[in-house]
C-alpha cells in the first residue's frame, strides 16, 4: 500500500515541526507549511489535510471554502486554541471531517488522523462503486442491439431526467431491474439512494411497516421505531418490483404517496413528506387485475405516466448472440458455433436469466476447452409447444370452472398452500388468486 500523504498547515514554528516529526515517525509522508496560500498549492498530492484554523492571510474557514470549490477530496481536520462550539458547526459546515481543540496529546492527534484516513478510504471506496455502477448500468454496457431494445433504451434517456413514473412490464427474466437501475443511474438522483422493493417477498401484514416505517409501540414487538423504506430512498428512487402483490389495503397508501409525496408511520399521526422517483415492475397484466378488481384504477393509472413493455428473448433472437458472447466472456468460457446455434433455437421462457444460467452451467461442464452443441444442458422441446401446434382439450368430462380450479388446488398443493408461490406457478398475482380463491368458495 502506499504511503499515505498528510498535508500539514500551521503557522507555529515549534507546532508545526513536532506535529511533522510524530506522523513523519508513524510512516506517514508529511508537508509542511506556515499559511493556507502555500499549502493549497499540495493540497492535490494530499490524502489528508491538518490545518489551523487561525492562519495569516488566508484562515482555515476560507482554506475549506477554497478547497470545497476545488472537489478536492482530502478530508480535512481543522485545529484551533479558539476552539469553540461555533467554531466547530462552522468548520463541520464547510466540509471538515474533525476539530481538534488545541492543546492535545500526539496520541490524540494520532487517533484524529488514523479515523479521518478510514473515512477517505470509505470515500473512495463508495466514490469508485458509485463509478461502477454508473457504468454498468450505461446503455452500450446493457445487452441489447433489437430495434425493440434500442427503442426502449430511447425511451429511457428521454424520461430519466425527469421525476415522471415509470411503469416497467414484462416477463420474469427479461431486465426489468437492470432498466430500472439505469433510469435511475441516468437521472439527476444517481448519487442518491437507489432503494429496491420485491413485492412479492413481502408478507401482507407486514408490508406496511416495510414500506412506511413503524413507531415504538405500533405493535407487538416494535420495541423501537423504525424508517420505513420510503425514508431511506428520499431524494433518490424507490423500485416497487412486482407491484401487482401489493394488497389493497397498501394500494391506497401507495397512492397518496405518488399523489401528495406523503405518508404516515404505522402508529403515529405524524404526516412525513419524501421526495422519491418511482419506477415500478409487473409480470402479469394489470389490466386484467383491474377487471378482477384486485387493483385500484386510479393507483394504475399513477403508474403508468411512462410505459415500458419489455419483450421476451424469444421476440428478439437477434440479441440472443450479444447476450452469449456476453455471458462467456464473464464465465471465462467459449462457445462455438454449434452451441450457438442451438442456443438460438431455443424458446427461454426464463428469458435473459434463463441463458446466463444454462451458459454458465454449460462452461462449467463442457468435456473440452469450448462448449459444444452436446453440452449445452437445456431441454429443447419438453418446456416449448411449437407455433400453431393444436390446443389441448380439456380433460373428459371436466368443466371449464372444475378444470381451473383442480389447477389451483394442485398449485396450492405443490407449494404447500403457500399462496404467493401459488400464484407464481399459475402466471397471477397474489390478489388474483385470492379473488379466485374466494369465487369457488375455497378461501
Amino acid at each position: 500500500m502506499p504511503t499515505q500523504s498528510i498535508l500539514v498547515i500551521e503557522d507555529e514554528d515549534k507546532l508545526r515541526r513536532v506535529i511533522g516529526m510524530h506522523l513523519g515517525a508513524a510512516g506517514y509522508q508529511v508537508k509542511a507549511t506556515a499559511t493556507a496560500e502555500e499549502g493549497i498549492k499540495h493540497a492535490g498530492d494530499a490524502d489528508l489535510i491538518l490545518t489551523d484554523l487561525k492562519l495569516p492571510g488566508m484562515d482555515g474557514l476560507a482554506l475549506l471554502e477554497k478547497l470545497g470549490a476545488q472537489n478536492s477530496h482530502a478530508p480535512v481536520i481543522v485545529m484551533s486554541a479558539f476552539g469553540t462550539v461555533e467554531n466547530a458547526v462552522e468548520a463541520m459546515k464547510k466540509g471538515a471531517v474533525d476539530f481538534l481543540p488545541k492543546p492535545f496529546s500526539l496520541d490524540h492527534l494520532s487517533v484524529v488522523v488514523e479515523k479521518a484516513l478510514e473515512v477517505r478510504k470509505l470515500r473512495d471506496e463508495n466514490r469508485e462503486l458509485r463509478a461502477q455502477l454508473g457504468e454498468k448500468y450505461q446503455f452500450e454496457n446493457i445487452i441489447g442491439r433489437s430495434p425493440a431494445m434500442q427503442e426502449i433504451f430511447a425511451t429511457v434517456a428521454r424520461v430519466a431526467g425527469t421525476r415522471a413514473t415509470v411503469l416497467l412490464a414484462g416477463e420474469s427474466g427479461v431486465g426489468k431491474d437492470m432498466i430500472a437501475r439505469a433510469i435511475h443511474q441516468h437521472s439527476p438522483r444517481k448519487d442518491r439512494p437507489f432503494v429496491k422493493i420485491n413485492c412479492a417477498s413481502l408478507p401482507e401484514n407486514l408490508m406496511e411497516s416495510e414500506l412506511f416505517g413503524y413507531e415504538k409501540g405500533a405493535f407487538t414487538g416494535a420495541n423501537t421505531s423504525k424508517a420505513g423504506k420510503f425514508e431511506a430512498a428520499d431524494t433518490g428512487t424507490v423500485f416497487l418490483d412486482e407491484i401487482g402483490e401489493v394488497p389493497p389495503p397498501v394500494q391506497v397508501k401507495l397512492l397518496r404517496v405518488l399523489q401528495d409525496r406523503e405518508f404516515e408511520r404505522l402508529g403515529s399521526n405524524r404526516v412525513m413528506h419524501t421526495d422519491v422517483r418511482v419506477v415500478a415492475a409487473t409480470n402479469v397484466d394489470l389490466r386484467t387485475a383491474l377487471e378482477q378488481g384486485t387493483f385500484r384504477e386510479d393507483l394504475y393509472y399513477r403508474l403508468n405516466v411512462v410505459p415500458i413493455d419489455i419483450p421476451p428473448l424469444r421476440e428478439r433472437k437477434e440479441d440472443i448472440p450479444y447476450l452469449v458472447e456476453h455471458f462467456a466472456k464473464k464465465f471465462n468460457g467459449e462457445i462455438s458455433e454449434g452451441a450457438m446455434e442451438r442456443l438460438i433455437s431455443y424458446h427461454w421462457p426464463g428469458n435473459v436469466r434463463e441463458l446466463e444460467n444454462v451458459v454458465e452451467r454449460s462452461i462449467l461442464l463442457a468435456h473440452g476447452p469450448r462448449v459444444e452443441a452436446d453440452d449445452i444442458r437445456i431441454d429443447m422441446g419438453a418446456r416449448h409447444r411449437p407455433a400453431g401446434a393444436a390446443d389441448n382439450f380439456l380433460p373428459e368430462g371436466m368443466t371449464l370452472d372444475e378444470f381451473e380450479q383442480s389447477l389451483i388446488k394442485e398449485a396450492l398443493k405443490r407449494a404447500n398452500g403457500n399462496k404467493s408461490q401459488a400464484a407464481r406457478l399459475l402466471g397471477l398475482t397474489r390478489n388474483a388468486l385470492r379473488y379466485r380463491l374466494a369465487q369457488m368458495g375455497l378461501e
